[in-house]
């Protein structure tokens, strides 16, 4: 399973980050990869990965509310889709990583672009 269906992924680089079992419906993983910060999220058994990091203000966005697939920023409100990283609210305006992810056997994977 890719959630990323318009992304080329011979320009990502795969890192296994855990298996489906630690991310139940609902819940988040936080990982470390180089020097990024990412949030894995998994909705409706559906996984993201979005950098942990409002383009407003660089504070994390680990503990903001989740609606649908929608981030809030929990210090200014900012808002962010999950499954492209675009900024849908002030006070952001710019917007914010989001990485492509797929499931192999019961490994999750987000791809890094080649580039880093």
């Amino acid at each position: 399973m890719i959630n990323n269906e318009n992304v080329d992924l011979d320009k990502f680089e795969f890192v296994a980050i855990g298996d489906t079992a630690e991310i139940a419906d609902g819940d988040r993983l936080f990982v470390e990869i180089d020097d990024l910060s990412i949030i894995v999220l998994n909705i409706a058994g559906e996984v993201f990965a979005i950098e942990d990091k409002c383009s407003h203000d660089n504070g994390p966005l680990e503990d903001g509310d989740l609606t649908d697939h929608t981030i809030k920023c929990p210090r200014h409100g900012a808002l962010f889709d999950i499954r492209s990283g675009k900024a849908i609210s002030l006070p952001a305006v710019v917007d914010i990583a989001a990485y492509p992810v797929r499931i192999s056997g019961t490994e999750i994977e987000v791809g890094l672009p080649l580039s880093l």
